[in-house]
């Protein structure tokens, strides 16, 4: 079934350089490299194993951006889902619902939630409560990135019929029967302290409307990127502890003074 979908057409002839890069560092995925940038900091935020999942450590106040490179030679849909919320709709997260298309070899950063087809909020790294999950009742998924990825259909290749002789029997004129007609082919911590996404505020981000037929129903791949402070990361056992350091047996030179009256 044809999707109605957004694709970052003005920005492809500016990226067009990116096309032939090799996979950055911090990147994660098959079908796509993502990554999740600190937009106040310019940096993008190591990726930490822990427990088979990956987290990054986000800093309360700035802003943040989800970077995608296509790695393939042909279009792929991203369906993108911020602490279980798409972030093209509003919607709580599924799977089939609209996202963002993306051309061969194409990278583009996301940088907020979709307002319309100029505007998006600027996604920015918050408190719990002050999420827009939570500030729009639903906080239950908290502290999450998802990034579904599709694989758009190929066109049916040609049906090669046997001409039948002129005058037999269920000829068409021209000698080619027609083809029948189808349709479309179808942890959550209680800790308040815990970080969420955001409603920032509002920027220019162009894009158009295209559509998509998806070549499953399901997602050829799907990318979970989990996110908190480096504090919470640090007590969660993520991140290990800074080294305090070892004691100097000397760490000054000189004679002794006398102690303070």
């Amino acid at each position: 079934m044809l999707r109605r979908s957004f694709t970052a057409t003005a920005i492809v002839a500016a990226l067009a350089a990116c096309a032939t890069s090799a996979t950055d560092a911090n990147a994660v995925g098959s079908l796509a490299d993502v990554q999740v940038i600190d937009r106040t900091s310019g940096a993008t935020l190591p990726i930490h194993l822990h427990d088979g999942r990956r987290y990054v450590a986000g800093t309360p106040g700035n802003r943040y951006a989800i970077s995608i490179r296509n790695r393939t030679g042909g279009r792929v849909l991203a369906v993108m889902s911020v602490d279980g919320v798409n972030a093209v709709t509003g919607e709580t997260a599924a799977w089939n619902q609209s996202g963002y298309v993306f051309d061969s070899w194409q990278r583009w950063e996301i940088r907020g939630w979709r307002k319309s087809q100029e505007r998006v909020a600027a996604f920015e790294f918050t408190a719990l409560p002050g999420s827009y999950a939570a500030r729009t009742g639903r906080p239950q998924n908290v502290g999450v990135i998802g990034v579904a990825l599709f694989r758009e259909a190929r066109p049916a290749p040609p049906v090669e019929l046997q001409r039948r002789e002129s005058g037999a029997p269920g000829a068409a004129e021209n000698g080619v029967a027609a083809a029948p007609a189808t349709a479309d082919s179808a942890e959550r911590r209680g800790d308040q302290s815990k970080l969420g996404t955001g409603h920032g505020r509002s920027e220019d981000s162009r894009v158009s409307f295209t559509d998509f037929e998806r070549a499953r129903p399901t997602p050829d791949e799907v990318i979970t990127i989990h996110y908190d402070s480096r504090d919470n990361l640090i007590a969660l056992g993520v991140i290990p502890p800074p080294r305090a350091p070892a004691p100097n047996p000397f760490p000054g030179v000189g004679f002794v003074p006398d102690p303070p009256r």
